[in-house]
């Protein structure tokens, strides 16, 4: 008997022959509420707990993923007047935890002691008295703000919906602050008033807000767009043309970033009066990513840049964007959240990692040029004997791509391998630490990491050249990765698992209905899937820039090119696949997966196991630590399962 066959398949439509007819066989299975769905459901569960049960290594990679997560986490400070803030999570915490200095500000663990409430986002007021702080349940991520008084923890506003990861601006003062409300526009919100003004207002699209530190200057961002207003109403919001980002320095000054005849980036600046007169001060670099900047010591400019997915930081003159020299890192990694007082000064804080590095904090003084660490992780810190490899190979259109490999020692040998990619969103994978990816390399598998077009790595063309009708290039990029992998000796097709999340999910599973003979295994983590109605729920809407409208004909017609769910074909023997989904999720409907299951596991030419893991609860984003450790081990046990992974 067939795998398969212990459970029922789900019931097609009438009439219909395969997902890739518009009549869509499962549409049925879109509402949760339906009894239908919910026996469907049941059903899975079943199948999916009988088959972890027999998992050979879910025990061990749940132990072992337990202690390497046991770094804790901390954050670098942000600063408003003479108070830093800063999160930080031991190894017997669920959440991260807001601090100043030493002091516990905000638990969400007190607010909510089933560990379902996560702080999405928070932003203390210029003096550091008082905190807006936004906070979401079971995984719903639409987020309530409030705001509390740091020093007594009271809360004395609040809340306000529709504020899913708002930027906040405060005024001087702490009596008012400008915030967003998702995809409708800016407001400016004073503190005790239930009455807030909107201040500017485009339509449904992507929102920011950013105060200068002297409270004299407000930037918008809004669609791709910048906007220059005085703060309080005073005249009506100024277009930056060309401008992607900018930040109002202590200097008066307006630094600007744009990729106008730049696709990584340059960094420019002007008169807060004549915004769109600015001049190049930073040119663009042709190997390396401009990213986050700051403002030193009134004439010294610290740049951070990815150049082939590595973190590096550049001095420069803040007046004559002369190169000075460069910022002393600890190694070769990922570079983030570049911080520094308002008011400039002469120090600086970053965040580090690496593959074996836990993320860490650092300080840089301009004035000394040394590089010292500020705060590493509050938990115990596991570096197991492994090694990256930085590798290149050709596309199916010669472009080059590159794919970092992370393995322990060996005898030689193909080795089992979980090949993992995103690319989409201009969202650049970098190194890091990861508890999973150690736990599987240090079982003997390999990782591979690939750099696809459609992602940040290499600049906005990178990004432009793998959306809308070029999407097929991440494809393609990514079954010429497991070609090189395979190849170079690294793996074989029986060794390969393929596993991504979110968008990653959308390139499993392209590239299980594409090249399903390439992969043994893939797990699929909250997938977009069928991209015929991918823009009915969740945030489908926002992201037709991206993928396309399929409302519209010719836009269709690119998606159903490469739609998962509209390229399963019967008889065909799929690798084996885990799908992972929270019922919670409000970014990617559920939906895409229990259809996706259901259509694979009628077409299924072999007996390799076709599941669903569902979890009720939590959402795409943040979730419990203790929970992230279970979906963990449960795929990694997966992966190795059907991948041949034997740590003996």
């Amino acid at each position: 008997m067939k795998f398969l066959d212990k459970y029922p398949r789900a019931e097609r439509l009438p009439g219909s022959s395969a997902p890739s007819d518009l009549d869509d066989p499962y549409l049925w299975l879109e509402d949760p509420d339906d009894p239908g769905t919910k026996t469907w459901l049941a059903g899975q569960d079943r199948l999916w707990r009988d088959h972890a049960a027999r998992l050979p290594q879910r025990e061990r990679f749940l132990a072992r993923l337990t202690e390497l997560r046991e770094t804790g986490l901390v954050t670098p400070p942000l600063w408003r007047g003479e108070r830093s803030f800063h999160l930080r999570q031991t190894t017997s915490q669920e959440h991260p935890v807001l601090h100043c200095g030493d002091r516990v500000v905000l638990d969400p663990m007190d607010l909510d002691p089933t560990g379902l409430t996560t702080l999405d986002d928070w932003q203390p007021d210029p003096e550091g008295r008082l905190l807006a702080y936004q906070i979401s349940r079971r995984g719903d991520e639409k987020a309530d703000l409030y705001v509390r008084d740091v020093d007594t923890g009271a809360v004395v506003d609040g809340p306000i919906g529709g504020c899913r990861y708002s930027a906040v601006a405060w005024l001087p003062g702490g009596a008012a602050f400008y915030y967003v409300r998702f995809h409708e526009g800016v407001y400016l919100h004073t503190i005790g008033d239930a009455a807030d003004v909107p201040v500017f207002t485009r339509g449904p699209l992507r929102y920011g807000v950013q105060i200068s530190a002297d409270g004299r200057w407000l930037t918008i961002s809004a669609g791709g767009s910048l906007w220059l207003a005085e703060p309080g109403g005073r005249g009506e919001p100024r277009p930056v043309p060309d401008a992607l980002a900018a930040a109002v320095a202590c200097d008066g000054r307006l630094y600007l970033v744009t990729d106008r005849d730049a696709p990584r980036r340059r960094l420019c600046v002007a008169d807060p009066a004549e915004p769109a007169a600015w001049r190049e001060l930073v040119p663009e670099d042709p190997q390396a990513v401009l990213g986050a900047f700051t403002v030193l010591d009134g004439d010294r400019l610290l740049v951070a840049r990815t150049r082939h997915a590595v973190g590096e930081i550049a001095v420069h003159h803040a007046r004559t964007g002369e190169r000075l020299g460069s910022v002393p890192l600890p190694g070769s990694g990922t570079i983030a959240s570049l911080t520094s007082r308002p008011g400039g000064g002469s120090e600086a804080w970053f965040a580090y990692t690496d593959a074996v590095t836990p993320p860490e904090v650092w300080r840089h003084d301009v004035r000394t040029g040394e590089t010292t660490l500020w705060s590493a992780p509050p938990g115990r810190v596991s570096r197991p004997a492994v090694r990256s490899h930085h590798l290149e190979y050709a596309s199916a259109d010669g472009t080059r791509v590159r794919m970092v490999v992370v393995a322990g020692p060996s005898a030689g040998g193909p080795r089992p391998t979980i090949l993992t990619g995103y690319g989409g969103f201009g969202i650049p994978l970098r190194p890091g630490y990861a508890a999973d990816s150690l736990a599987w390399v240090e079982a003997g598998g390999v990782l591979a990491v690939a750099n696809l077009r459609g992602g940040g790595e290499e600049g906005e063309e990178w990004h432009r050249d793998g959306m809308l009708e070029r999407k097929q290039n991440v494809f393609d990029d990514f079954a010429a990765a497991a070609g090189k992998l395979i190849d170079g000796g690294w793996t074989t097709p029986g060794q390969l698992g393929i596993w991504g999340e979110s968008n990653g999910g959308l390139l499993v599973g392209a590239a299980l209905t594409q090249r399903p003979g390439l992969f043994a295994a893939a797990v699929c983590s909250a997938g977009l899937l069928d991209m015929a109605r991918y823009h009915l729920g969740g945030l489908g809407p926002s992201w037709t820039g991206e993928y396309g409208d399929p409302d519209d004909p010719e836009q269709l017609a690119w998606l159903l090119a490469y739609s998962p769910y509209h390229h399963v074909r019967k008889g065909t023997d799929y690798p084996a696949t885990l799908f992972t989904v929270s019922a919670g999720d409000t970014r990617v409907d559920p939906m895409h997966a229990r259809k996706m299951c259901a259509a694979l596991q009628w077409a299924a030419g072999g007996d390799r196991p076709i599941l669903l893991r569902h979890e009720p609860d939590v959402g795409h984003g943040a979730r419990a630590a203790s929970r992230s450790v279970a979906l963990a081990a449960d795929a990694l046990a997966f992966l190795a399962a059907h991948t041949g992974l034997d740590p003996a």
